[in-house]
């Protein structure tokens, strides 16, 4: 067997991904920007997605490439800050030629995060325009941070027994191919160490010491209408998945798919009706790879970034997160 060798996600194509954020609002962006664009699939799960442009991945759309993509707070209201990527992205002449001048083609998913902070604060096109600044600087950072900011998992309950979350990133390459993840994670359900039994961030029980297990949760609550539940619809988890392997976006389709078993590795319960998981595949290099060796290791990093979302991310909005366990 290769030797999976772990790297820096930014190593993937010279990819750049930066992050914004207000602390005090409890909510932030992140932008991945491949220098040279980038042909990109998607896989959408769950029944409540705030997504952008998502329908020119569609195999059947003319769109052969995009060149960039946003993950925000802010839920839909979230989705306008693309219009920050787009400025950031037509001041350096980049874009789809349309003739009259180029049109940035960005696509954009968020996730729920007003139930801390000030829900009435978003990212915007500012805080957008500096995430892409940051993402100049070539390296990528974890936890609290961009779309993470207002990021929290275990909510099945209601926001007094959930716990806090974070952004969450993780890259390896076996032999030549190499494949990245970014996950932010606002799941409805509890996050284990990938494949195990083990809990590392979810909903607590009130002793605020001990976890409840939101997936024997949902199973007892086998009631009609569950989106009324006070989990509602504020979950999702949402991320991309970058590879130097070259693939097209009907091959990258089915990466993303395949790298969604990294959520089903992770999160339990997950694509459940009040989450909105959406996860990209993004080609940004030449390297000839095997579509299976690739989605397998998409659904590996994925449930890596996911993990390293909740054991990076810092207690914060008077919620514990896992580092509050660690001895």
């Amino acid at each position: 067997m290769k030797e999976l060798k772990q790297i820096e996600i930014t190593q993937i194509g010279d990819i750049k991904i930066g992050n914004a954020q207000d602390m005090v609002s409890g909510t932030g962006c992140t932008v991945l920007i491949p220098p040279n664009g980038a042909c990109c699939g998607i896989d959408i799960r769950g029944g409540g997605p705030a997504s952008r442009e998502t329908a020119l991945l569609n195999p059947l759309a003319a769109a052969d490439r995009i060149d960039a993509v946003l993950l925000s707070g802010g839920s839909a209201f979230g989705l306008d800050g693309a219009g920050g990527l787009m400025q950031y992205l037509e001041e350096r002449n980049t874009g789809f030629d349309t003739g009259y001048g180029k049109v940035p083609l960005v696509c954009a998913s968020c996730i729920f995060d007003f139930v801390v902070g000030l829900p009435k604060t978003r990212p915007g096109r500012k805080m957008v325009y500096e995430a892409c600044l940051e993402a100049e600087k070539g390296h990528a950072v974890e936890g609290n941070v961009g779309a993470g900011t207002g990021a929290t998992v275990g909510k099945y309950n209601g926001p007094s027994n959930m716990m806090k979350s974070g952004l969450g990133i993780y890259a390896v390459q076996v032999g030549e191919l190499q494949v990245g993840a970014v996950a932010v994670v606002n799941a409805l359900g509890d996050v284990y160490k990938v494949d195990s039994n083990h809990i590392l961030a979810g909903m607590l029980n009130d002793d605020k010491e001990t976890f409840a297990d939101s997936q024997a949760a949902v199973i007892e609550n086998n009631r009609p209408h569950c989106l009324f539940h006070p989990a509602g619809t504020t979950n999702t988890t949402i991320g991309a998945v970058v590879t130097n392997g070259n693939f097209n976006k009907i091959e990258l389709t089915k990466i993303a798919g395949m790298a969604q078993n990294g959520l089903a590795r992770t999160i339990r319960p997950v694509h459940t009706m009040a989450d909105g998981d959406s996860i990209y595949a993004l080609s940004v290099g030449e390297e000839k790879a095997d579509i299976n060796s690739t989605g397998t290791l998409a659904a590996y990093v994925m449930a890596k970034a996911i993990n390293r979302a909740v054991t990076t991310a810092d207690p914060a909005y008077g919620l514990k997160s896992a580092k509050s366990f660690k001895k």
